[in-house]
């Protein structure tokens, strides 16, 4: 399950991560939390570096990236009585809504198997046409800013869509740093580094680059 999260407006920016480490110690109060979740990277966006690389976006704050015990936890997640009694009515105060209306399902497949380092440049992308990702593979060149990255992960979301998060395909990119991001891209658009026959079938106008910082993580 992958979250694409605006803040409260009422949270400062930096202080978002903080009231979302807050409102993740709540999940140790919920059993079925702790059972359905194995693992979780909260990456809030970097708010400054001098060499950000273009087409990054400002318009979200942060991804959640949580692995799943099976597929089933995704759907019955939303009904747990715990959950709903614990967490949901603390949602409001960290995000601009309600989880549900900002979480996606997909199913990873690894491109390139290494750590989940510090940063992660994510991709939450929207095709052309309905469909028109189905087949296409993540598949970088050697000397591609996506190649370098220390791990590489595509994932196709499976299940319902909220509306205004219609992307049908994720990417994760991990790099041991923010200044390792920059000499990666050097200053090229994240869009025009795309393979070329991905960048073909996307919408960037409507797709997001989020650039971010790991500000919290499970186990």
């Amino acid at each position: 399950m992958i979250y694409l999260a605006r803040r409260n407006p009422a949270l400062a920016a930096e202080d978002f991560p903080q009231a979302w480490r807050e409102h993740s110690a709540l999940g140790r109060q919920c059993v079925n939390v702790a059972d359905r979740v194995k693992s979780v990277a909260q990456c809030s966006r970097v708010l400054e570096h001098p060499d950000l690389p273009p087409g990054a976006s400002a318009d979200y704050d942060g991804v959640n990236l949580l692995a799943l015990r099976d597929r089933q936890s995704a759907d019955d997640i939303w009904s747990d009585a715990e959950t709903l009694r614990i967490m949901r009515p603390d949602e409001p105060r960290v995000f601009s809504t309600y989880v549900r209306n900002f979480a996606l399902t997909a199913r990873e497949a690894v491109i390139k198997d290494g750590a989940q380092t510090e940063v992660c440049v994510y991709l939450f992308l929207k095709p052309r046409a309905p469909g028109a990702l189905d087949e296409v593979v993540l598949a970088p060149s050697p000397s591609s800013p996506w190649a370098q990255a220390q791990r590489l992960v595509s994932n196709r979301v499976d299940g319902a869509q909220p509306s205004g998060y219609e992307y049908e395909l994720i990417v994760e990119a991990w790099y041991v740093s923010v200044d390792a991001v920059a000499a990666a891209f050097a200053g090229q658009s994240v869009w025009a580094a795309l393979p070329a026959e991905l960048g073909a079938h996307i919408d960037a106008a409507t797709s997001v680059c989020m650039l971010t910082r790991v500000t919290h993580r499970r186990p």
